[in-house]
């Protein structure tokens, strides 16, 4: 009978995969990207936000953008609260910017509103069209870079310096703790285990309790925390005044890039890319990105966005959304040992930044730094989000020196028209910021 109802669900026959196969793919999936249930909320709650809430915030929307995409496009790729856009969320916007983190929350859910109508209307694909390959990879390398910065500040290495800004820190036994789980999810991930990260976090953080950094909670599993501190509390009219549109672009095109490279990836590798390079069902992935996003802001948590860890799931034979579904159930399954994710410290899921941003950044190698046109925009990208501690500041900069810079050598035919006002509008972000 559950075999007869997967297959009109999911076609599981038409795809030449099965249920059993499919499960056991969700899981990997779940296994690979569980981590960030622990670093979400670690970094989240840096603004003041309610850890325990935020938690319960980050299952519920890694399963419900997971179900989501399984349903309605039928693919195993998983979603959750993007790295990256949790720094942003975080860092640059309440920390950096001052806003509250109910603004915040607001600015997310706008930028969700206008990825979905991007995406409904066809303008996607202009848009996507107007940034060249080397901004796109300098984009995931400036996060990549940011984040592993932030990852190196959490971890207590990386300290302010009044002389130099930033300078080392003491080799405290946390910071040294920390180092451990870097150095065993690197090795992990050298040997090719899958879940590296994860195992990385709780390894690190079994031994802050046997070194007493870390105490043990009362009890391994409780219902979980309420979300309500956090829940429906976006200020969607702070949001939209004019300062914040600089912040709703950057998530909206962040998200749109991160999700569009990631959907690629996945893709190729699933099988679903037919003849021109055309690729299966990418609006529908889009749509549910779009909608979870928005459903993650009323939750109460940054932008969800497409894993690349689906790769895992996929590599295990995942083709179909009933992948989609067990990485949804064993997140839901987690909701249920809320009292261990919340003991977790930030020197063991620091490491998880550090690496995530050496992914992110690796394909900087496709970069022509040898053409300045394209060189001097991809290297300003990438190096002001970290120096200016926003991705918001790192994309201006890197799309107004592109018009400039190709300007300069005669090619002005090349700037796409959509880049135009791309420009215009960083040009005004960047002034608005300063002011």
């Amino acid at each position: 009978m559950l075999a007869k109802l997967f297959e009109k669900i999911f076609n599981l026959g038409a795809n030449k995969t099965t249920a059993s196969r499919e499960i056991a793919a969700g899981v990997t999936t779940f296994l690979t990207m569980g981590y960030i249930i622990f670093v979400n909320p670690s970094i989240l709650s840096a603004t003041g936000m309610d850890k325990g809430a935020l938690i319960t915030a980050t299952i519920l929307a890694a399963s419900l953008g997971t179900l989501l995409a399984g349903f309605w496009a039928n693919v195993p790729f998983a979603m959750a609260p993007g790295m990256g856009l949790n720094a942003f969320f975080a860092f640059s916007l309440v920390i950096g910017k001052g806003v509250t983190w109910e603004t915040a929350l607001g600015v997310v859910f706008i930028s969700g509103v206008v990825f979905l109508l991007l995406t409904l209307l066809g303008v996607r694909k202009h848009v996507i069209a107007a940034i060249p390959l080397e901004l796109r990879l300098a984009i995931a390398a400036g996060i990549g870079l940011f984040i592993t910065f932030i990852g190196f500040q959490r971890l207590g290495l990386i300290v302010d310096n009044p002389a130099t800004l930033v300078g080392l820190g003491p080799l405290s036994r946390p910071v040294v703790l920390g180092l451990v789980g870097l150095l065993v999810i690197t090795i992990l991930e050298i040997r090719k285990v899958r879940g590296s990260i994860l195992i990385g976090i709780v390894l690190t953080t079994v031994l802050g309790i046997i070194f007493k950094e870390v105490s043990l909670p009362n009890s391994l599993v409780s219902a979980p925390p309420s979300i309500g501190p956090i829940f429906m509390k976006m200020d969607i009219p702070s949001a939209v005044k004019w300062g914040m549109w600089g912040a709703i672009f950057s998530f909206m095109f962040v998200d749109l890039f991160d999700s569009v490279g990631t959907i690629v990836a996945c893709s190729y590798e699933a099988g679903f890319v037919g003849e021109g390079g055309k690729i299966e069902r990418l609006d529908r992935v889009l749509e549910a990105d779009a909608v979870a996003t928005i459903a993650g802001a009323l939750l109460g948590t940054s932008t969800t966005t497409t894993y690349i860890e689906s790769g895992a799931g996929i590599a295990g034979g995942a083709r179909t959304g009933l992948a989609n579904v067990a990485t949804g159930v064993m997140f839901l399954l987690a909701l249920f040992i809320t009292p261990i994710i919340g003991i977790v410290p930030a020197f063991a899921t620091a490491p998880a930044l550090i690496i995530v941003g050496v992914y992110m950044f690796k394909n900087v190698k496709e970069i022509d730094f040898g053409s300045f046109e394209n060189g001097v925009p991809a290297f300003l990208t990438i190096i002001l989000m970290p120096l200016t501690y926003s991705i918001s500041m790192g994309l201006a900069f890197g799309f107004i020196a592109y018009i400039v810079a190709n300007l300069a050598a005669g090619k002005a035919g090349k700037i796409h028209p959509f880049m135009w006002g791309i420009g215009t509008f960083s040009v005004l972000d960047v002034i608005l910021t300063s002011l």
